[in-house]
């Protein structure tokens, strides 16, 4: 199945209504106005799955979850039922999948994806969701950890809280750094930090440095029989002295397809020599295309949506980069989608 994933559309809501219903029992299903009201809220949390229709064109949505925020570290009653903008805790209300497409990991992707979405933004501290404790595995396999019985009543049956934390310092009270410094450190810990790693970092080559180029870095031929070709080599931070690995060997996509703009067209700032330039929007330009979600990647840094730069269907934009030196940008994806895109002489190839 050629799954894909999307936020839910307005106009969807009675479809997912509908496998809401098939879904739950009466007492435990929300009702059409309630997803209206989730959607309205937070279009961001409500992410559906979709299958592409049988001509290319429309979609048919197969699963979802969706979502609200809150500002406390726990679910309450009130967290389920009312929506705090600005809050750090993402209250997942409900996740399902039609009938017909379940035991086919349909709901576990998902929800990995869903989760890597949240994680990738940037905006939020944990994620909390109750479950009936027949499915606590599928949500630990998922990534969530298990907290215990929730005081939430929904339904005839006991409801148990799960949860992930997604910030370096969930519980806000003082950054990593204040937490180490208020602790006695074992000894040497200093010396240890201040020494230079020895470490041998893998030395990138640019795509300039090989005769044929592209030719060179790609596993096979372009050909219409078998598909777009990968990427032959690990892709890594093209800066020397870093070096760090993006994305494993064959984890890419080659895609010529048009080129786009990643730095404001006002801008005088000076790109670093290892970032090759880009052909003007409408031109070919060479890229790496990486599916489904940002844990494909090996290490990426995201941007928040950049003003002035909208991608090629009008939606915000997001820069990548190195997450270890924050060289960038590497590349682009819109704002809550599935395809991430590398400049091909944006990166660096262990050739």
């Amino acid at each position: 199945m050629s799954i894909f994933y999307d936020l839910v559309s307005a106009e969807e809501l009675e479809d997912a209504h509908k496998i809401e219903s098939r879904g739950y029992p009466e007492d435990e299903a929300g009702s059409l106005e309630v997803f209206r009201y989730r959607q309205a809220q937070s279009p961001e949390l409500f992410v559906g799955a979709y299958l592409p229709g049988p001509d290319g064109t429309g979609r048919t949505l197969i699963g979802y979850v969706c979502s609200t925020l809150s500002s406390k570290d726990t679910l309450t009653h009130e967290s389920m039922s009312t929506h705090v903008p600005g809050g750090t805790s993402v209250c997942v209300h409900s996740v399902c999948v039609a009938p017909e497409h379940r035991q086919k990991h349909v709901g576990l992707n998902l929800v990995k994806e869903y989760l890597s979405r949240l994680a990738a933004s940037g905006k939020y501290e944990r994620v909390l969701l109750i479950a009936h404790e027949e499915l606590r595995r599928f949500y630990e396999q998922a990534g969530l950890e298990w907290v215990g019985r929730s005081a939430v009543v929904h339904g005839a049956r006991p409801w148990f809280e799960m949860r992930r934390d997604l910030a370096v310092n969930p519980t806000g009270n003082c950054s990593p750094l204040t937490a180490i410094a208020n602790t006695s450190p074992p000894p040497g810990l200093w010396e240890a930090l201040q020494r230079q790693s020895t470490r041998t970092r893998p030395t990138a080559r640019l795509l300039t440095s090989f005769p044929r180029a592209v030719e060179e870095v790609i596993d096979a031929p372009p050909s219409p029989a078998a598909g777009s070709p990968t990427n032959k080599y690990n892709l890594l931070c093209p800066r020397l002295g870093c070096g760090s690995v993006i994305l494993n060997g064959g984890a890419a996509k080659w895609v010529e397809r048009a080129s786009v703009r990643l730095e404001p067209a006002e801008s005088t700032a000076a790109l670093p020599s290892c970032l090759g330039p880009l052909p003007e929007p409408g031109a070919t330009a060479q890229w790496w295309l990486i599916t489904p979600n940002p844990m494909a990647f090996e290490n990426i840094g995201f941007s928040r949506p950049v003003q002035g730069l909208s991608a090629p269907g009008g939606n915000r934009m997001k820069l990548l980069a190195c997450a270890e030196c924050d060289l960038g940008p590497l590349g682009w994806c819109e704002e809550g989608g599935s395809e991430f895109w590398l400049a091909c002489n944006r990166v660096g190839y262990r050739a």
